[in-house]
C-alpha cells in the first residue's frame, strides 16, 4: 500500500512540474535560425519587476557582421549586441505570452512577438499587424 501511495505521490508532482515548465519561459534559450538551421546566440529571458518578460543577449555563438546594433531604430541604435535587449513587455495570457515585441539585431527591425513553451522548446513568432504574417523560430532550452 505505501508503495502505490509513494508511485502515486510521485506521479502526481511530476505531473505538477511539467505544467508548471510549460508555463514558464524564464531561463537560457539558444537560438536557432529558421533559415539556416544554425545556433547563433544564447538568450536569458526573464521577468521584471512590472509582470512583463524580457530577452537579452546573454552569449554570442557566431561571430557577427557587426558586434553592435548599428540598424536598430530606438534606444539601442550602436549598443553593443552582446547585452542587448531584443524582447521586451510580454505578457502572459494563459499558455501563450504575447503583447511585447522583439527586434531582429540583424536587420534592425521591431515585430510584434508571441512566445508559446513546448516542453523544452520556445517557439518564438515574430509578425507585422496579423500572426499570420511573420516567422517562427524555434529556440532550445539551455543550461
Amino acid at each position: 500500500m505505501r508503495k502505490i501511495l509513494f508511485i502515486w505521490l510521485s506521479m502526481l508532482i511530476g505531473f505538477s512540474a511539467t505544467a508548471q515548465n510549460s508555463q514558464n519561459i524564464v531561463g537560457k534559450w539558444k537560438t536557432i535560425d529558421d533559415e539556416t538551421g544554425e545556433a547563433k546566440s544564447i538568450v536569458e529571458v526573464f521577468q521584471k519587476a512590472d509582470g512583463k518578460y524580457y530577452g537579452k543577449i546573454s552569449k554570442l555563438l557566431i561571430k557577427p557582421e557587426n558586434d553592435k546594433c548599428v540598424q536598430c531604430k530606438d534606444d539601442r541604435k550602436n549598443q553593443p549586441l552582446l547585452g542587448l535587449e531584443i524582447i521586451r513587455g510580454i505578457t502572459k495570457k494563459g499558455d501563450e505570452f504575447s503583447g511585447g515585441t522583439i527586434t531582429d539585431p540583424k536587420n534592425g527591425k521591431t515585430y510584434k512577438c508571441s512566445i508559446t513553451r513546448e516542453g523544452n522548446k520556445l517557439l518564438v513568432r515574430g509578425y507585422v499587424g496579423f500572426s499570420l504574417i511573420g516567422r517562427t523560430q524555434t529556440w532550445q532550452l539551455t543550461n
